[in-house]
């Protein structure tokens, strides 16, 4: 015999009067979230670091109405911390989370559709590839290029690098004698998908940078001709298009050159700065980006989605399906229907949401235009920025490429490291704007990342202020 649910239970199909009610209370929560967003600080932290582990997070028998526990993530889990939603936030390249891409994720999750296979959800799969298309497109592919939407861009590395390691079939027996080039501006979801992939095994050579961060491409080749006069086997190179750190976009034109007559495989790492290639100043600062073998970007950075979207670009088809596909016998209905090429061949992944819809339907809602603008405000607002904290006195460490930079003010009487941590603990204390570190060659540097789209004149100029305060103040 078979056990119905109990009626408290029958709540995990909701009727349309409890629907309406919660999505109700939902909406009243996060209509207060969007419409405070102003009067919300950019960081919270100390108080709420120093909260013990709470016990109200626990899972157990207990039953608790929405509205309580929407209140318990208003207290502990939206005010501690980072805000990235908010426009003061200025320090690990924001996106935003824009509202259109929720609405997305909200149907998307409602319906359940599984993205993974083409026989599934053939309208799931074609949105996807569409999206791929675009993508690849917009950095130059033409042709036979595919790609996949992933969780972010340590997963968008990952899958790039098994590409290429499979293309140039670096096994066990070869992988001592293989030669990786990179530089210090790497991002280390690189380093993690290298490990990973026993790509660790390989020869890492790091080429050095120039004053901007950029790798000098002339040591990139005379590294290559001595390796292999060590009967050594390059075959990847891998370089910046906005790096983390600072921002520093590669020569990628002058390095593929070398890459297609080395015949080595290119990989752009522009999680941050690829979809600057919407605007004519990006196009100039990532020529050359379409030359590469593979690319990485992020629609959670540069289109201001929410957490959780990355895309990776193959430009041949091939080396992601010598990579990826697989025939599991349970899934021999699906060959009868493969029209277009299915995520799950072309990553690591399997059982997985139909993420593609909340790109989608902001793209088909507000078009590509306001992407574009929005963009191109960021970069007029790192320039004024720039240029208003060096009449201020503080120094830049390169000369920004796109949206992030570094600098330092040089006081007379304080140790200059000193002085620039007492500046960033003043400005997280406050919390208005939230701003991060780096270290640079042992010295301490502030570090600015202008991007989200909620993010205009108003927030750069109360940083600018509280920098001007802090200096004349002396700390």
């Amino acid at each position: 015999m078979i056990t119905p649910p109990l009626d408290k239970d029958m709540n995990l199909e909701p009727t349309l009067e409890g629907r309406t009610r919660l999505m109700h209370i939902v909406q009243e929560y996060t209509d207060n979230f969007l419409d405070t967003l102003s009067e919300q600080k950019a960081y919270q932290g100390d108080k709420y670091n120093k909260v013990p582990q709470d016990s109200d997070f626990y899972i157990d028998e207990d039953i608790t109405g929405l509205k309580d526990l929407l209140g318990l993530l208003h207290d502990r889990v939206d005010q501690p911390g980072l805000n990235p939603a908010s426009g003061g936030h200025l320090g690990y390249i924001p996106g935003g989370g824009i509202y259109t891409a929720a609405l997305g994720d909200f149907i998307a999750a409602v319906t359940n559709r599984y993205a993974g296979v083409f026989y599934a959800s053939p309208g799931a799969v074609r949105i996807e590839n569409a999206l791929i298309r675009w993508a690849g497109n917009l950095i130059g592919y033409k042709k036979n290029f595919a790609g996949n939407l992933t969780s972010g861009g340590s997963i968008a590395n990952l899958t790039a690098l098994a590409g290429a390691k499979t293309a140039h079939n670096i096994k066990s027996r070869n992988i001592e004698n293989s030669v990786i080039y990179t530089t210090k501006q790497t991002h280390h979801s690189v380093l993690k998908a290298l490990r990973l992939l026993s790509l660790d095994e390989c020869v890492l050579r790091y080429i050095p940078t120039d004053i901007q961060f950029k790798m000098q491409v002339s040591e990139l080749e005379n590294q290559i001709e001595n390796d292999r006069q060590l009967n050594l086997s390059p075959f990847l190179v891998i370089a910046n298009a906005g790096s983390t750190d600072v921002g520093a976009t590669d020569d990628l034109q002058r390095i593929a050159a070398i890459c297609t007559k080395q015949n080595l495989w290119l990989h752009v790492d522009a999680a941050y700065g690829g979809f600057f290639m919407l605007t004519e100043h990006g196009k100039k600062k990532l020529k050359g980006i379409e030359l590469a073998d593979s690319v990485v970007l992020d629609p959670h950075k540069g289109l201001f989605l929410p957490y959780g979207t990355g895309i990776v670009l193959l430009k041949q088809a091939n080396h992601l399906l010598n990579t990826f596909s697989y025939s599991p016998s349970y899934m021999q209905d699906a060959k009868d229907y493969e029209q277009e090429l299915s995520p799950m061949d072309l990553s690591p992944e399997m059982s997985r949401n139909f993420r593609g819809l909340r790109m989608w339907l902001p793209l088909k809602i507000h078009g590509v235009k306001p992407f574009e603008m929005c963009l191109n405000e960021k970069l007029e607002l790192m320039r004024y920025f720039c240029e208003s904290i060096q009449k201020l006195g503080f120094e830049l460490g390169h000369t920004p490429d796109l949206t992030v930079a570094v600098y330092r003010y040089n006081p007379q009487k304080t140790d200059r490291d000193t002085f620039n941590r007492n500046v960033l603990k003043k400005i997280h204390d406050d919390g208005k704007v939230f701003i991060s570190s780096t270290n640079i060659d042992g010295a301490f540097w502030l570090r600015i990342a202008i991007l989200s789209f909620r993010t205009h004149k108003r927030e750069i100029d109360i940083l600018i202020n509280t920098l001007r305060e802090l200096i004349e103040s002396d700390i």
